[in-house]
């Protein structure tokens, strides 16, 4: 009884494994590390090996989504901006005043780099840094620049051709993994769901809303690369558009079952079905990961699994729509659970007929070769189409790019000046360690300071033994294995890995004394602590100053959500593509603000005076959100509503309150009076277009929107009085 199951975690692990880049990412990166450093050491590397290891690292480490042309523009303006900081490093290096103006061109071009790609932008600047300060010891000028850049470009073509030599064997278009990436997400949605015993509700409605904002980022990110205007095979663009709406239409079933299946939760018979919960979230987990497995690979067992997991999922919530009402006992909330499980089961069809029109191809040979010709990379078009150009640069940045400049500056100056053998951890540390406000920099300080502090003297020890060279080679390629595989699943183990494998790298072969690990960890933990001072005392960006705008624009967005939802309803329609727009608005608005408040935790604790209330209007917001999903999901074509009355009273009313709410945060000025007059109106107001349902299934789904909209209104007049 024990072999199938274990067989059934192996191959769940497995497949998992497949669709996430860590495995992927870490064996290139440690081909990148370890064959330039092999001919170093055998003497066979014609250019420098330090620089030729960071940046073929570097570049063969990149996870880039999207198609291949912006893969390969992206990789080639990386390389460029890398060998620039490690062939000025050597041009300034011997020369306080120009290596101080060069760092802060180092230090002004990370802001920048963070400013165009939030995505790829602070691993380059880091990356950046670190080159540049390296290339500062020693005797500079214009031939010294001239080796750091030769090797700096020859290790980042390197690792450029550890990237393309894939493309042509890797089972997927990259385009597929990025729509793959929106259907992981969303199994990560339904696993949020899963009832752990003991758990507060609290907890698991946390969770479930970072795995829905994850899905978000993963979609657009998905919908922005399958933009038609990035690419000229549509034929492939085409359905796997569809399948990666498919997955925002899942999404939005999912926030409606979760609502349904919360209301249900506070009925004192749940118990009684609640173990019929349990296996349909975790087949909805596993189908979702078998479209994602399915998309990525084209094999026709996957599609056959994906059958078959659908036959079941269907069989279980078809139990599930008949155990709630009969163990429950008949109920609005057991009514929108079953709406809402026929609307998935509907959905399940459509998304297997896109599957088979993504997996079934027979040009999918010739299409893959086609993409790959996609590549005009003399125009850079894929990339200037995925930065962001505009001129509006956040504040926070701006004082950020400044506050770095200075900070790194300081520490090439103490570096130089004090001829530290090991200066070079004093900036590059700050560069880790600050970030653009204080409560993220907080947050990161001590994650980041530990584990660059224990790497370093793990690495310290390890070179106190004065090992073979066989023997540094091997170590330094599972650093470098550790750290890239671990890069997004847990940085403070993976900084412990970084911090090793440049110790590894760079001083292998020095003199080794007891100062050795003291200068070392020494400028370690001052570049933290400078780093943590820096954001504390130099231009601070407090969250409590960003946050009042993050929430009103949340609260106006819901507002906009309200007004054409509330129209479709008045008009007899389906929600269509406008309300679908307005809801994604509105999500995005509840991650930023969410975002917003886990930095403001991170503030000093006399400027977070505001957190208790900025927490309860800004999860009172997002339920608010979810009772306009889940009166949109019940919206189908059906017969104009009389005017007059209660939809148009309460989208005027709602929409006032939401609008007060936000010019009251944001101008810090409160008229209890008004707001407490504004819940006593929504709170007068009765549903008065409620038809009776009867067997009438449009009839029941506008009850269920009305209804939806009840909630809704108790929702804002709760937020009213906060």
């Amino acid at each position: 009884m024990d072999t199938p199951a274990f067989s059934e975690r192996i191959v769940e692990l497995a497949e998992r494994e497949s669709l996430r880049p860590d495995l992927s990412r870490a064996t290139r990166g440690m081909v990148a590390a370890v064959v330039p450093l092999a001919l170093g050491l055998t003497g066979r590397l014609p250019v420098e090996g330090t620089y030729a290891v960071l940046v073929a690292l570097n570049i063969a480490a990149v996870d880039v989504r999207g198609g291949y042309g912006l893969r390969f523009t992206l990789l080639l303006a990386m390389i460029v901006i890398l060998s620039t900081g490690a062939g000025l490093g050597g041009l300034v290096a011997g020369s306080l005043p120009a290596a101080l103006a060069a760092m802060a061109f180092v230090a002004l071009g990370a802001g920048l780099w963070r400013h165009l790609s939030s995505d790829y932008g602070p691993s380059l600047a880091i990356a950046t840094t670190l080159i540049f300060v390296l290339g500062l010891h020693g005797s500079g000028g214009g031939a010294v620049a001239e080796r750091h850049l030769e090797g700096a470009v020859a290790g980042g073509l390197f690792g450029l051709f550890l990237q393309v030599i894939l493309w042509p064997f890797r089972p997927e278009h990259p385009l597929r993994r990025t729509v793959a990436e929106s259907w992981l997400t969303l199994a990560n949605i339904w696993a949020a769901m899963a009832v752990v015993e003991g758990e507060v509700p609290a907890a698991r409605e946390r969770r479930v809303f970072e795995a829905e904002a994850a899905f978000r980022d993963a979609h657009d990110r998905a919908a922005a690369a399958l933009d038609p205007a990035k690419g000229r095979s549509q034929a492939l663009r085409g359905p796997l558009a569809q399948l990666n709406g498919d997955a925002a239409d899942w999404a939005a079933q999912a926030a409606a079952f979760h609502g349904a299946a919360e209301a249900l939760m506070r009925h004192p018979d749940f118990a009684r079905v609640a173990p019929t919960f349990a296996p349909v979230v975790k087949a909805l987990v596993n189908t979702s990961r078998t479209v994602a497995v399915a998309l990525v690979s084209r094999q026709p067992r996957h599609l056959r699994t994906f059958d078959l997991r659908t036959r079941r999922l269907t069989n279980l919530l078809g139990v599930l729509r008949e155990r709630v009402p009969a163990r429950t006992g008949t109920s609005d909330d057991s009514a929108r659970l079953g709406e809402t499980i026929g609307r998935m089961v509907d959905l399940l069809r459509v998304v297997e007929a896109a599957l088979r029109a993504t997996t079934e191809r027979r040009s999918d040979r010739q299409a893959f070769s086609l993409e790959l010709l996609e590549m005009d990379t003399w125009k850079f078009q894929a990339l200037a189409a995925s930065i962001d150009l505009s001129l509006q640069v956040d504040p926070a940045l701006v004082r950020y790019s400044l506050r770095s400049a200075v900070l790194t500056m300081g520490g090439v100056a103490a570096m130089l000046e004090l001829h530290l053998r090991h200066g070079y951890w004093l900036p590059f540390t700050m560069m880790i360690v600050l970030q653009p406000d204080f409560g993220t920099t907080r947050q990161k300080a001590a994650q980041r300071l530990l584990g660059t502090v224990a790497g370093s003297a793990v690495a310290s020890g390890l070179l106190f033994l004065q090992l073979p060279a066989v023997l540094v080679l091997a170590a330094t390629a599972a650093t470098a294995f550790a750290f890239n595989y671990f890069l997004r699943r847990n940085y403070g183990v993976a900084v412990v890995f970084i911090t090793l494998f440049i110790v590894l790298l760079t001083e292998t072969g020095g003199k080794v004394d007891g100062w050795f690990m003291v200068e070392r960890v020494g400028t370690t933990v001052a570049g933290g602590l400078l780093a943590l001072l820096a954001a504390f005392v130099f231009w601070p960006t407090w969250e409590r100053d960003r946050f009042p705008p993050i929430l009103a624009a949340a609260l106006r967005a819901n507002a906009g959500y309200l007004r054409p939802l509330i129209a479709r309803v008045r008009a007899g329609e389906a929600a269509g593509p406008e309300v679908a727009e307005v809801r994604r608005a509105a999500e995005k608005a509840n991650s930023a603000v969410f975002s917003s408040l886990r930095r403001l935790s991170g503030d000093p604790k006399n400027r977070q005076e505001m957190i208790e209330r900025a927490a309860a209007l800004a999860n009172g917001n997002q339920r608010l959100t979810r009772y306009l999903t889940g009166a949109a999901l019940q919206l189908e074509a059906a017969a104009p509503l009389p005017s007059g009355a209660y939809l148009e009273e309460f989208s005027g009313k709602a929409t006032e309150a939401l609008e007060a709410l936000a010019i009251t945060w944001e101008t810090g000025v409160a008229h209890p009076e008004t707001l407490d007059g504004m819940r006593k109106g929504l709170d007068q107001m009765r549903p008065n277009l409620v038809p009776d349902a009867g067997g009438d299934p449009a009839a029941r789904r506008l009850a269920g929107t009305i209804s939806q909209l009840g909630r809704a209104s108790t929702e804002l007049g709760a937020m009213l009085l906060v």
